[in-house]
């Protein structure tokens, strides 16, 4: 499949949806905002919320729900761009709400349970309008805070700690029948789901994980894993880092499909279009939005419209 590039330029493009009216809007991580990518490529700001955005899914009122990870330093190279540790005023990580319109920002979440959300990451909502969402943790110069996986509601009114401690939980999201609900861990290059028993509550397994989840897959050698992405097969989409490729694992754990994007910081990927094949790509090392026409449909993802 050959990918061809939708917009150049774009500070760390993560957290790609498709919205109704085709464009793409996508956050950029390192300029701490929330922008749109029309089909003509031009690039123009939704909002501004400062710190580091990561994830975006559209809730059920229409507006865009965003894990912020609080901010990050930045590392270059030729042909790398990448975040490299916490800016100097990180104070926490945040669920944020957007109005698309006006582009009002509204911080719903900063901790769950009074523990303080450390670098949330990737989120999707169910059918309930609840969400799911990951924070990563954030590495410290001696010390690391854990990440895990939470669930909330839109209106700011609940959040509970679904499965912890998940070392770097990255990308989110639900089984076609929404059963299972699937975390990327990024430094171990693992896939693993977690059984679904009400909207929030998961099915723990004691051993041998130590939060509960289930081995769907892990993949040799030195990659780690990004965001993910279903497929209407129920086949989940993995972006990689270091490898630079999307890979495409079964519900069962076997690899079926392998795209080399040829770009080491492959962050993330949604599906849009009348058949849901078409496929945006976040080339996050070098700045760049991609397109191709995926292998299978994607699965249409709740409120998006």
């Amino acid at each position: 499949m050959e990918i061809s590039i939708v917009a150049e330029g774009i500070r760390f493009p993560e957290g790609p949806v498709v919205l109704p009216d085709g464009a793409v809007a996508l956050v950029e991580t390192e300029a701490g905002r929330v922008s749109r990518v029309d089909a003509s490529g031009t690039l123009t700001v939704i909002a501004e919320t400062g710190g580091g955005p990561n994830g975006i899914a559209i809730g059920p009122d229409g507006a865009l729900y965003v894990c912020n990870n609080g901010g990050c330093t930045w590392h270059n190279e030729p042909g790398l761009h990448r975040p490299a540790g916490i800016s100097d005023d990180w104070n926490g990580g945040s669920i944020q709400r957007i109005d698309p319109v006006t582009g009002a920002v509204t911080t719903l979440y900063t901790e769950c349970g009074g523990n303080r959300l450390s670098g949330p990451n990737d989120i999707v909502f169910d059918r309930h309008g609840g969400f799911y969402f990951t924070d990563t943790g954030r590495a410290h110069s001696r010390a690391r805070d854990d990440g895990g996986l939470y669930y909330a509601l839109p209106d700011g009114s609940c959040i509970v700690e679904v499965a912890y401690p998940i070392l770097t939980a990255n990308g989110v999201g639900l089984s076609p029948d929404e059963t299972v609900v699937y975390v990327a861990e990024t430094e171990t290059s693992r896939l693993w789901a977690f059984d679904i028993v009400s909207p929030g509550v998961v099915r723990k397994y004691p051993f041998p994980s130590h939060h509960g989840g289930r081995l769907v897959c892990g993949l040799p050698g030195y990659q780690r894993f990004d965001s993910l992405a279903v497929a209407a097969s129920g086949n989940i989409s993995v972006a990689t880092l270091v490898t630079g490729f999307v890979h495409t694992i079964s519900p069962s754990g076997e690899l079926v499909h392998s795209l080399d994007t040829g770009d080491k910081f492959t962050t993330n990927i949604c599906f849009g279009g009348a058949d849901m094949r078409t496929a945006y790509i976040t080339l996050s090392g070098t700045k760049r939005l991609g397109r191709t026409q995926w292998f299978e449909p994607g699965l249409k993802l709740n409120f998006q419209r």
